[in-house]
């Protein structure tokens, strides 16, 4: 990432359209404003589930982007009715989701945005589970993969930020989300990916970039801790899986001198980039979206992590096995074999070292 956040601001016309007049001769879309609402995320989330091996399987991004093409995209005047409507109207076999949005102008774009945003969130996973006495075994389960990027019994504050000004380099909008706590306060993957940047940004300080399987999505987490800022081990082409530790709160940043405490208030960053083509990678096609709705969401599913006294290291309690991980691996010629306990410190985050899950 160029570590300079954007400030491109795309037009409703642009999102109807899905493209901008200087690259309209490209299908692709150009901006999307996600203003799904945790509540609706919930509802959606819970049928999907619940119908998930009955006849009729509700897909939860498809819920959203109905609702999304009905209230052109603005959340604001959402009502669990609404969802629940349509969930039933659907589950008693009487309409599809083809049929229900044959006259929705926009929702194969809400389709495609929301599930650029959504998509590696909820699916089949397996988990180790602890029994009374300790003893652990491992379990198939289909729901939320997708953790909080704080670990669990870790206090902090937020609020929604996003788009607020900032000055420090240039004036610019927040395109993240600010999480305040303490400093050492476990960082965790909210999504399985590989980790695509490490190291120092003069922005956001010591930061790390995880990109998913899909290549659609880019989960940016900044100003880490000061001199430890990673999860001991991590690097640039580790997989890590949702509920991972992968670094530390901090409050390094705002300076060009790496390794430096420039922010007033210790804080995570969490940003989320879609990136549908090449061009929005880096630079004023940049699309950041406001997580704040997923933030609150995913506070239900904070990953329970354990500290090792001896390296002061803090790892996840229960490990999982993500098959979209073993896809990945598999694809980039390492054997698709998932680690059956942790052999590191900083807790299940492997590399493709030699073709090789470690």
């Amino acid at each position: 990432m160029s570590g300079k956040e954007p400030d491109h601001l795309g037009t409703i016309a642009e999102v109807e359209a899905g493209q901008t007049q200087e690259e309209g001769d490209k299908d692709y879309i150009r901006w999307v404003d996600f203003n799904v609402t945790s509540q609706a995320m919930e509802d959606a989330c819970q049928w999907d589930i619940s119908t998930y091996g009955r006849d009729i399987h509700l897909n939860w991004i498809e819920l959203l982007a109905c609702l999304g093409a009905r209230y052109g995209g603005d959340f604001k005047s959402y009502r669990s009715e609404d969802m629940e409507n349509l969930a039933e109207k659907l589950t008693e076999g009487t309409d599809t989701i083809a049929s229900v949005t044959a006259n929705l102008q926009y929702y194969d774009y809400y389709l495609e945005a929301y599930e650029a945003v959504l998509g590696g969130l909820v699916g089949l996973y397996e988990r180790e589970v602890a029994d009374d006495a300790g003893q652990k075994s491992w379990e198939k389960v289909y729901g939320l993969k997708a953790c909080s990027p704080i670990a669990a019994g870790f206090e902090y504050s937020d609020y929604d930020d996003f788009g607020v000004s900032r000055t420090y380099g240039y004036e610019r909008r927040h395109l993240g989300h600010d999480m305040m706590g303490l400093v050492g306060t476990p960082v965790i993957a909210v999504e399985s990916g590989y980790v695509s940047a490490l190291g120092w940004n003069q922005y956001g300080g010591w930061r790390i970039g995880i990109s998913s399987f899909d290549g659609k999505r880019y989960y940016y987490y900044a100003h880490l801790r000061q001199n430890r800022p990673y999860a001991q081990g991590l690097e640039v082409g580790d997989v890590v899986l949702a509920g991972d530790v992968i670094g530390y709160m901090g409050r390094t940043g705002y300076s060009k001198e790496e390794n430096v405490n420039n922010i007033k208030v210790n804080h995570l960053h969490f940003g989320l980039q879609l990136i549908f083509d090449e061009s929005q990678r880096e630079g004023a096609n940049e699309i950041w979206i406001d997580v704040y709705p997923i933030v609150k969401f995913l506070e239900k599913k904070r990953s329970q992590v354990q500290r090792n006294d001896e390296t002061k290291e803090w790892s996840r309690t229960l490990l999982i096995r993500d098959p979209e991980a073993e896809r990945y691996i598999r694809e980039q010629g390492g054997d698709g074999g998932l680690p059956d306990k942790n052999e590191k410190a900083a807790g299940i985050h492997g590399g493709l070292r030699s073709g090789n899950w470690i």
